[in-house]
């Protein structure tokens, strides 16, 4: 396993001229909370620096950005190159993490679902573990006539989003029914809500039976089991740091496009299917505030790859810092 990252090293960050009152405030998607909580705390320690970071939701982060409320915002789901334009809103990439399915059920330790299986838990159709859906990829486990509860985010989220994202890509019905949405009213009589990922993750802890959708860092550091998934290749693949960066290196993320991508399915016998981007949102007549917030990113990116790894996402590569970091040359915030 890769070492966490000593922040004990030599500073490689330039100091601001940020006074020691000031703090650099975001604000947004709470997939990726864990890795800012450690950066912000490692970064701190190293060049003095205060960032805050508030998780509400890619939804609320997104309005914060609108309405400036913040320096910076997070957002799973990214903003297309006509909506920044038309908000003044610069985009970047910060991190890749993965979607897992969280389970609740006693005694299971290896559970499989298929892509159908997935489609129809989240659809409602699924009403008992038993389900021939669930049991056709689990031979050896013997389900009880039990209710399968579907657990999901109660708020406006881009992990919801990358997550009906990929419920469209795998399945038409669910695309014309449903699409691709930051929230929704879900279909069925048998699911429960929980605000952020955390709120999710307390449901699947103290829920039996339950099955829900969460980011891989919360479900890891809350102890939650977590499905073996069926791939576009048709194979099962646990979540995995390893499975995550195979996926990964299939996301075309591109600077003219503002880095305007959203992975879902890819493609490769490895890949674990449900990977997502998680972005930062600036201001763009801000340009000394944003010049602060991308040092902070461009240290990240250089010195903060070993905490990423230590809580499951995968670092950008080099070959793509570099084009963000061209970016805001270009934009004039670096």
């Amino acid at each position: 396993m890769t070492k966490l990252l000593s922040i004990a090293l030599a500073s490689t960050v330039a100091f601001t001229s940020l006074s020691a009152n000031d703090v650099l405030k975001g604000s947004g998607a709470s997939f990726p909370y864990s890795v800012y909580q450690k950066w912000i705390k490692a970064y701190n320690k190293e060049t003095g620096i205060k960032v805050d970071y508030i998780k509400k939701g890619s939804s609320k982060g997104i309005k914060d950005a609108k309405k400036r409320a913040v320096d910076f915002a997070g957002t799973d789901k990214p903003l297309s190159p006509k909506t920044l334009k038309k908000n003044s809103l610069y985009q970047f990439p910060a991190v890749v993490g993965a979607i897992t399915m969280g389970y609740n059920f006693p005694n299971v330790t290896d559970l499989k679902l298929s892509r159908k299986a997935i489609v129809a838990i989240a659809a409602g159709k699924v009403k008992y573990w038993d389900n021939k859906l669930i049991t056709e990829a689990n031979k050896d486990i013997k389900f009880p006539h039990e209710k399968l509860t579907f657990v999901h985010r109660a708020d406006g989220s881009g992990t919801t989003y990358n997550f009906t994202y990929y419920l469209s890509k795998v399945s038409k019905g669910w695309r014309k029914a449903y699409g691709a949405k930051k929230s929704l009213n879900w279909p069925g009589n048998q699911h429960i809500g929980g605000k952020t990922n955390s709120g999710v993750a307390a449901l699947l802890l103290q829920t039996k039976y339950t099955v829900g959708y969460i980011d891989y860092a919360d479900a890891k550091t809350n102890g939650i089991k977590m499905a073996t998934v069926e791939n576009k290749a048709g194979n099962y693949i646990k979540p995995t740091l390893k499975s995550f960066q195979i996926a990964a290196e299939k996301a075309t993320l591109n600077p003219k496009k503002d880095f305007y991508s959203i992975i879902a399915d890819p493609k490769g016998a490895d890949s674990y299917p449900m990977v997502a981007a998680t972005f930062i949102l600036v201001p763009s007549e801000k340009t000394e505030k944003n010049k602060e917030v991308t040092k902070f990113y461009d240290w990240c990116y250089k010195d903060g790859q070993d905490i990423a790894k230590s809580l499951g996402f995968v670092p950008l590569p080099d070959t793509l810092t570099n084009k963000i970091r061209t970016y805001w040359e270009s934009k004039g915030i670096k």
